[in-house]
């Protein structure tokens, strides 16, 4: 669903906004950021991130979407959550406590959930008025899944853009 509301979206912008569009099999929720790791830190990380997190599995919905900056030239075409934000918050604090050992402090800024769509490098004059009309004519679109575990990525930069690759699971703790 995501997949078809960035297609919709890339279709209401039209070539006013040269965009990067994530492709569907790059779509994913960060719950917690990392960063650069050397590798003989990657594995004690690994091992600290998979433990079973004490969150409930629980129903996530995305609806709506929305661009970053909220005004001015947009970086970031996003769609949003309607539900399941809390229970996303939750698991980011357990990552940033399974962090901080680490050395890994938490961001600033408060946790914002949010599927990235697309990416503008620069923007002309007067697409953000073309990319929030767009927006705003794709936003009833919703989304929703069961979420049982957490999934930790290691991401591989090229010139091509992001491939993610799994490497390790958090179950998130057995319904009673």
């Amino acid at each position: 669903m995501a997949a078809t509301a960035g297609e919709e979206l890339r279709q209401a912008i039209g070539p006013a906004l040269k965009a990067r569009w994530v492709p569907p099999e790059n779509m994913h929720l960060t719950v917690r950021f990392i960063g650069q790791v050397d590798d003989d830190r990657a594995p004690a990380l690994i091992d600290a991130l998979t433990r079973p997190l004490d969150v409930a599995p629980f129903d996530l919905e995305l609806g709506g979407c929305g661009a970053f900056p909220p005004s001015g030239p947009p970086r970031v075409l996003w769609m949003g959550l309607t539900r399941g934000l809390s229970s996303l918050s939750l698991m980011h604090e357990a990552c940033n406590q399974r962090l901080r050992p680490f050395g890994f402090e938490p961001e600033g800024r408060p946790y914002s959930a949010h599927l990235t769509l697309a990416r503008i490098k620069d923007a002309p004059k007067g697409a953000g008025a073309a990319a929030r009309e767009g927006l705003r004519r794709v936003a009833s679109h919703r989304a929703t899944c069961h979420v049982t575990r957490a999934t930790i990525f290691q991401s591989h930069l090229s010139p091509k853009g992001p491939r993610y690759e799994p490497v390790g699971f958090a179950a998130l703790k057995a319904e009673s």
